[in-house]
């Protein structure tokens, strides 16, 4: 039996007026501005991608769903982690479980964290745990300007 692998996974992206808020797998329709990106900019569904492939051994998020990309235009964050999922399985890994943790003064993840975790784990197939946390008012998270989101994924061989 091999040891189990590590993958650490961040994604930041810009908020922007005029787009829903995708986060954490969830809509947040009170929000004014959401994340720009050429899917729906779920920044904590994409450091969750990029940290199950990284432990995998099987590149980034850009190598499977890059913007050049156009079936994976305005793509939810979910059918992202439902395809990392089904390749990771494919090569031979089992996911153990992922903590990710989101960064920024908004939305506040607690008012839906369970849900969200929910909504997170039955897309990777595995248990999700997240939280969330600020910058107290520095950088681009501290100013409003931007959700960054950082996951660890732990895979075992199948």
């Amino acid at each position: 039996m091999s040891s189990p692998r590590i993958g650490v996974g961040t994604d930041v992206h810009k908020l922007v007026p005029g787009r829903t808020l995708w986060l954490a797998g969830l809509e947040w329709p009170d929000e004014d501005q959401g994340l720009e990106g050429h899917s729906d900019g779920d920044c904590v569904a994409h450091a969750i991608v990029d940290a199950v492939l990284g432990a995998a051994g099987l590149g980034d998020i850009g190598s499977h769903f890059g913007s050049a990309e156009p079936e994976w235009a305005d793509a939810a964050g979910t059918d992202f982690l439902r395809e990392t999922a089904r390749r990771v399985r494919a090569a031979g890994w089992s996911i153990g479980n992922v903590s990710v943790q989101a960064i920024g003064n908004r939305p506040k993840i607690s008012t839906k964290r369970e849900q969200a975790e929910r909504v997170l784990s039955d897309a990777i197939g595995a248990p999700v745990s997240l939280s969330a946390t600020t910058t107290d008012g520095l950088g681009l998270t501290g100013r409003g300007e931007g959700i960054a989101a950082i996951a660890t994924a732990i895979l075992f061989q199948a």
